[in-house]
């Protein structure tokens, strides 16, 4: 897909304009402190509500420069940085260097086949002990699901992808209680430490 001209054409449902609630949710439950690493970050609403918080600084990755110039246009709301990259070929210096990383509508873009790609770079970013925290979309309700994004995935899958690599071990795991409009129910939140 091109990620770029979805933005640069205002193609972008998936951008809805404000901050997933249930990261909004889980931060006021349980603030993310350290570096945290966002992949697939679009306009940034995710990345200045984790910013806005002590304590915490925030990298946001795309792949679309678009994406990018425009989250530089907000107002900044604490100590975040946006780069122009691709989730498989990170910098070095990420190797590591993150306490958390948080997922929200990356995962479910990306081709199914490069899905284990995927778990080993985030798993790659963090420190041991790091945690990955995520909204994974099990059912984007779509009539033909190999036409493109968003991509859906079982419990079971992430279980086999994240857990059974020896990657990963499972936190805490729960249905969101709010959603944007439309997603009700077809979200799963889950929050997984890196071992």
């Amino acid at each position: 897909m091109d990620w770029d001209g979805a933005y640069k054409n205002r193609q972008t449902p998936w951008d809805k304009g404000a901050p997933s609630p249930g990261l909004v949710d889980l931060l006021e439950a349980s603030p993310m402190r350290g570096r945290v690493f966002v992949p697939g970050c679009g306009l940034g609403h995710d990345v200045r509500a984790i910013a806005r918080q002590p304590r915490v600084e925030v990298v946001g990755v795309d792949i679309s420069p678009t994406a990018l110039a425009r989250a530089r246009r907000f107002k900044r709301r604490g100590r975040e940085m946006f780069l122009n990259g691709d989730i498989y070929n990170l910098p070095r210096e990420f190797r590591g260097a993150f306490d958390w990383v948080w997922e929200h509508t990356c995962f479910c873009a990306i081709p199914v086949q490069r899905r284990k790609e995927y778990v080993a770079a985030v798993r790659s970013v963090l420190k041991r002990g790091g945690e990955i925290a995520a909204i994974f979309f099990l059912d984007p309700g779509l009539a033909d699901p190999d036409a493109g994004p968003p991509f859906g995935v079982t419990k079971r899958q992430l279980n086999s992808l994240f857990l059974k690599s020896g990657a990963f071990e499972i936190v805490h795991e729960w249905d969101p209680e709010r959603a944007y409009p439309g997603r009700e129910g077809r979200e799963l939140m889950r929050v997984m430490r890196a071992v």
